[in-house]
């Protein structure tokens, strides 16, 4: 891995390339930022257990705001939701990483380099100046389904944001945080369409029978979740 690149401390962000003055995600300063070597020596990706086919992976210690990847054992391999930080090569290999939104392109780059990981982001996303610089092998339109997992387009916070769909698992990321009754919509992001995003997760969970929501920084019971999320419609929709 002899790239050019380096990590915001601060906010997670991988920058390729030249380090530059300020982080391009959050405007950190360039004396907030490491190596990515030099992350790697400090930083380790660590996988807790969800569920039978679900592990959630952060950094040890914590890196800047720490979103949190998902590693998913589907029949055709294990796949990523999102991605980490942190690179750490001694993980185990997976063969895609699915992402909700550019927000959280992590190291797939490198991950990408290291075992030919396929890079999914919607096509609406790819062109974020911050997610300009990370390779993408497949930009997806609208919903999919393939190994069991499913995709759904949402828009809203960012206009490719994506939820998915695993089992008896809901992938939500940052869309609403933090479980509860002092849950909100992310603010980054055109309220009326985020709003209308969130309707549309509702309709999508309907019928479904789910155990478990895996966000961004969080695991949670679905059905107090969904309640919790249709109580905060109800607030952002009333006057």
């Amino acid at each position: 891995m002899a790239n050019k690149q380096s990590v915001c401390t601060t906010c997670g962000y991988n920058m390729i390339g030249e380090m530059p003055d300020v982080c391009p995600l959050c405007g950190a300063k360039h004396d907030h930022f490491l190596t990515w070597d030099e992350v790697e020596k400090t930083y380790r990706v660590t996988p807790y257990r969800v569920n039978d086919y679900v592990a959630q992976l952060v950094s040890v210690p914590r890196l800047g705001f720490e979103h949190a990847a998902y590693c998913l054992d589907t029949d055709e391999g294990a796949v990523w939701i999102d991605c980490p930080s942190a690179f750490n090569r001694d993980l185990e290999p997976i063969n895609a990483i699915y992402f909700t939104h550019p927000d959280f392109m992590g190291a797939s780059n490198q991950y990408r380099e290291l075992w030919g990981a396929k890079v999914h982001l919607h096509a609406l996303d790819t062109d974020v100046p911050y997610a300009r610089p990370f390779p993408v092998d497949r930009q997806f339109y609208g919903d999919f389904s393939e190994g069991g997992l499913e995709a759904f387009h949402i828009g809203g916070h960012s206009p490719g944001f994506t939820i998915y769909i695993y089992k008896q698992v809901l992938f939500i990321c940052d869309y609403a945080e933090p479980p509860g009754a002092k849950m909100r919509l992310n603010p980054f992001g055109p309220r009326d369409e985020t709003l209308r995003g969130a309707e549309r997760i509702l309709e999508v969970i309907a019928e479904r029978s789910l155990e478990t929501v895996c966000g961004v920084n969080f695991v949670t019971d679905f059905e107090s979740w969904r309640e919790d999320f249709k109580h905060l419609i109800d607030r952002v929709k009333s006057p």
